[in-house]
């Protein structure tokens, strides 16, 4: 039995036997290589559930708040979120249900438009480790690993730190890598600033970012105060953007759970997840705090210890 025959198999179950209201899924999209979350409320409805290298959502966003009983098919980044929402009092534990999936990683479509001329796909087959893509007058075999988001590439964890139940095998985890950070912060000052301001210059303040981050969750985001006005509302500046994405980037300081939601939804290719994963990184080294790994720790910038460093104070 696949992935998707056992999911389908418990998500009906939870749903006949009435010990869940609803289960958060992914269902095949429209196009290949695309798909859709979904909500089966029937254990007939559940026959649209899938799992495939193209469930990319974190579908943590789906989950907040709610009353109901839900039960939720989640990778690794997706249970990071949620456990971090757990914490912070946003997600009610006893009435949700992970159905946990191990991740090898989430196909990067804008990468594979690149690899193959952005030509139309019209049929993809997974065979496992490589991609089998058709389309008018041409054939193409693409290796997934090639192809995945960066996040995927770098994701320490790819089983679920918590589940009530787990579909497969546990994956082994991978050691930290920030070999990209590293980067960034071996650039002089001016270097940064000309980086950032130029990654910056692309944005048009969509806030699909925002949206997609499974830690946003405001009922009132700062950008969007009009007393006091902290950003202009008119033409795009470039200050204004680095404003907006340096104070969202404070605000998930010891929250960010590094699923790249916010990269692979903005529309202008915006290297977002460079500035998270410093943080991250940062929080690491600072704190030893990661987002999301456990129930037990407490969130890294509510705790203080008298030995803690307070040079920026004085």
């Amino acid at each position: 039995m696949n992935t998707t025959e056992k999911i389908r198999e418990i998500a009906k179950q939870l749903l006949t036997d009435k010990k869940v209201d609803l289960v958060v899924g992914f269902a095949q999209g429209s196009l290949p290589l695309r798909s859709t979350p979904y909500f089966a409320r029937t254990p007939e409805q559940a026959d649209n559930l899938i799992w495939s290298a193209t469930c990319e959502n974190n579908l943590a966003n789906f989950v907040r708040k709610r009353s109901d009983k839900v039960a939720v098919i989640a990778k690794g980044c997706d249970v990071r979120a949620m456990v971090a929402l757990i914490k912070e009092g946003q997600i009610n534990k006893d009435n949700l249900t992970i159905i946990g999936v191990p991740c090898q990683g989430m196909i990067d479509r804008k990468q594979v438009c690149e690899a193959i001329g952005c030509q139309e796909i019209l049929e993809a087959t997974d065979n496992g480790n490589e991609l089998i893509l058709k389309g008018k007058g041409f054939e193409k075999t693409l290796a997934k690993e090639d192809v995945m988001f960066v996040s995927c590439k770098t994701c320490q964890y790819n089983t679920p730190v918590i589940f009530d139940e787990l579909i497969g095998e546990a994956l082994p985890g991978k050691e930290a890598n920030y070999d990209d950070i590293a980067a960034f912060e071996a650039l002089s000052p001016a270097e940064r600033n000309a980086y950032i301001a130029k990654e910056m210059s692309k944005c048009i303040r969509c806030y699909a970012c925002r949206q997609a981050c499974p830690m946003c969750y405001c009922s009132e985001c700062f950008v969007d105060c009009g007393a006091p006005a902290w950003i202009g509302k008119g033409a795009q500046r470039v200050d204004d953007n680095a404003l907006f994405q340096t104070v969202r980037v404070l605000h998930l300081a010891g929250r960010c759970v590094d699923c790249g939601a916010c990269e692979r939804a903005c529309p202008m290719g915006i290297k977002l997840s460079l500035l998270n994963r410093k943080m991250v990184k940062d929080v690491k080294e600072l704190y030893g705090a990661e987002a999301g790994v456990n129930l037990t720790d407490p969130p890294a910038l509510s705790t203080h210890k008298f030995e803690d460093k307070e040079d920026f104070m004085l």
